[in-house]
């Protein structure tokens, strides 16, 4: 269902394009928009148990989206250096594809919340529960169920590896 990487050689093994989700702060979430064009929004995000979640609110096109079609990618650039002279990047990035939700379970919603709020602010849990509490049901929480997950680095970062 999924294509092969074409650049096999450049291919990131699962491990390696895990921690990226771990431990990167942003990507692009991409999902079907309006009158069949492509709706792409960087998005924080947290990687927890094989699943990426996201913070949204309420209403608006995202939602719209999603709730037209549950297919969505998400991509994180963990790395991008410009070499001018060779007329390339050194680059490493992650593709996630899956199904995108939204949590309706108020305690999933709240697991997930907190999984992004110990992401983002860790050691304020008194101050993240009152903005929890406050915002909780002026926001959604979103689940993307990765199906099929690639990682990838550039030719000159693979040679770089090879060579050391």
């Amino acid at each position: 269902m999924f294509r092969e990487m074409r650049r096999i050689k450049q291919l990131l093994n699962n491990e390696e394009a895990e921690e990226i989700l771990r431990t990167c702060t942003s990507g692009t979430l991409a999902l079907s928009g309006d009158d069949g064009y492509p709706y792409a929004i960087p998005m924080s995000y947290v990687y927890a148990n094989g699943k990426i979640y996201f913070h949204s609110a309420v209403s608006g096109h995202k939602i719209d989206a999603i709730q037209r079609c549950e297919k969505a990618s998400f991509c994180v650039v963990a790395e991008d250096n410009i070499l001018p002279e060779k007329f390339t990047t050194v680059y490493v990035s992650v593709i996630a594809f899956g199904k995108i939700r939204v949590i309706t379970d108020n305690i999933e919603k709240r697991n997930a919340i907190t999984l992004l709020s110990d992401k983002y602010s860790p050691n304020l849990e008194a101050e993240r529960e009152k903005e929890i509490n406050q915002s909780f049901d002026r926001m959604h929480m979103l689940e993307l169920t990765i199906e099929h997950l690639t990682g990838k680095e550039g030719i000159e970062r693979t040679r770089i590896r090879e060579n050391n």
